[in-house]
C-alpha cells in the first residue's frame, strides 16, 4: 500500500492498521474489563490523595477518549468532558464506546486519520489510564489478579463484557 497524503486514510477493511488497530481496541477491551469488573461498590469513589482521579472520574474520561478518537476518525473531530455516571453505567458505556469505534474500523467506511495517530493519541492514552484504575484497585485493597497477557485469549473484534476467561494469572 502506498502512503497517502490526503486527510482519509485506509478505505480497506482489510487493511493491517486497521486490523492492528482492531486488535487494540480488543486488548482495550480485555484489560479494561478485568480492571472494571467485581468492584465494590465504594471503589468508584475512591480517593487515593489529595488531587488525584477516583476510578470513576478517569473511567469516565476513557469513555470520553473513546468518543474523542471516534470522532476524529470519522472526520469529525469533538472533544467532551463527561461528569461520571455510576459505576455500571461508565462500564457499559466504555464497552459501548468500544463497540462503534471498531465497527467503524471493521467497515469500509473512510477513516479521516492516520491509524498511526489515533492510536497515539486516544487509544494509548486510554490503555494508560486502564493501568491507573489497576493501581487504584491494588491501593483500595481490591487488586485485579496478574495476568500473562501474551497467552490471553484476545480476539480481534471481541470488545464487550464477553471476555474469555484468564488462561494464567498469577
Amino acid at each position: 500500500m502506498q502512503p497517502t497524503t490526503d486527510s482519509t486514510h485506509s478505505d480497506s477493511a482489510a487493511d493491517p492498521k486497521r486490523e492492528l488497530l482492531r486488535h487494540t481496541l480488543a486488548t482495550l477491551a480485555y484489560r479494561g474489563g478485568k480492571a472494571v469488573r467485581d468492584t465494590p461498590s465504594s471503589f468508584a469513589d475512591f480517593r487515593a490523595g489529595e488531587g488525584v482521579r477516583t476510578p470513576g472520574q478517569i473511567l469516565a474520561h476513557i469513555g470520553d477518549l473513546l468518543d474523542w478518537g471516534l470522532s476524529i476518525a470519522m472526520g469529525q473531530q469533538k472533544y467532551c468532558q463527561s461528569p461520571p455516571l455510576p459505576w455500571d453505567q461508565e462500564a457499559a458505556r466504555f464497552f459501548a464506546a468500544l463497540k462503534k469505534f471498531d465497527d467503524l474500523l471493521a467497515s469500509e467506511e473512510s477513516i479521516h486519520s492516520p491509524v498511526e495517530k489515533l492510536f497515539q493519541g486516544p487509544i494509548a492514552d486510554a490503555l494508560t489510564h486502564v493501568g491507573q484504575i489497576n493501581i487504584l484497585r491494588r491501593l483500595a485493597s481490591t487488586p485485579v489478579k496478574g495476568e500473562s497477557y501474551y497467552v490471553a485469549e484476545i480476539e480481534t473484534g471481541r470488545v464487550g463484557t464477553d471476555q474469555a476467561k484468564p488462561k494464567y494469572e498469577f
